[in-house]
């Protein structure tokens, strides 16, 4: 019962008018008095409090929205003035076209209209030339610098065959001594053509002890490949060579205990593992 009679109290005090009074300014007019509910003054409270926080949430999205705004106006007009000049450009150049089809000097200087000269800003147009030269030029030095590295790097092996000593550590089959491998031994009958693996020149055709009949090709980019135990050279010093181009024949001179190549890749210096430049996206 305590806790129905303190409901039905708060529910008076909920509906007991307050007495709001207006005084105005002017003394001989009546002051002005509004009974409102406790209740309606606690609502309209709550209302203003959460509309003022609703609108504080939106000044954030005005601010970007002017911002954005104010962008697209900007772009806008570079859009414009673009325009503008492209239109003028055309029009100079049908213009310089109908004087060149004069054909004579003579005629061209009676036709020629300077009164329209200035009518964009020439300056403003070089620049713009200029710096799109630049750009393009910076592009082709960029594809032409990756054309050159495609080109250089080498990819796939000089001949099919297995592999019977691959790249790293091995015990020497001559001497038996233990020894870093640099490259890979490839086994392919006497006279399998051996083909370069990348565009290149050839530094080096000739005997070199262990290696016998050895070719050395730079590549560029840092690259260089040596095929060794070749039966036979089919290229000189200095000659210029392509991808899959035959450079020699497979055999098994200088140090060597069967017919095979034996191929390595350098770079910057230091031997690569071959098999790192297997795929075309190497």
């Amino acid at each position: 019962m305590e806790f129905y009679h303190k409901i039905r109290t708060l529910c008076r005090k909920a509906v007991t008018p307050i007495t709001i009074m207006l005084i105005p300014h002017d003394y001989t007019r009546r002051t002005l008095n509004l009974n409102v509910p406790a209740i309606a003054i606690v609502i309209s409270t709550f209302f203003s409090f959460v509309g003022l926080i609703y609108f504080c949430s939106l000044i954030p999205d005005a601010i970007r929205y002017r911002d954005v705004k104010q962008q697209l106006v900007d772009y806008s007009k570079k859009v414009s003035d673009f325009n503008s000049t492209l239109l003028s450009l055309k029009k100079e150049e049908k213009d310089l076209h109908a004087l060149v089809s004069l054909g004579s000097k003579a005629k061209i200087m009676e036709k020629v209209d300077a009164s329209g000269m200035g009518a964009f800003d020439i300056n403003q147009v070089q620049q713009q030339i200029e710096s799109s030269l630049q750009t393009v030029g910076a592009i082709k030095d960029y594809l032409r610098t990756q054309k050159d590295l495609y080109l250089a790097t080498p990819r796939g092996l000089p001949v099919a065959g297995p592999i019977t000593s691959s790249y790293g550590s091995r015990i020497n089959p001559i001497n038996g001594h233990s020894e870093f491998h640099h490259g890979l031994d490839i086994s392919a009958s006497a006279g399998t053509p051996v083909t370069t693996t990348a565009d290149g020149i050839v530094s080096f055709a000739g005997w070199n002890r262990g290696g016998g009949k050895l070719v050395v090709i730079a590549h560029g980019q840092g690259f260089f490949t040596y095929y060794a135990h070749n039966s036979k050279i089919n290229v000189e010093v200095g000659q210029r060579v392509k991808r899959g181009e035959t450079i020699s024949y497979t055999g098994s001179t200088g140090s060597a205990t069967g017919n095979h190549i034996h191929y390595e890749v350098w770079r910057e210096g230091k031997a690569r593992n071959p098999l790192n430049y297997m795929e075309e996206k190497s």
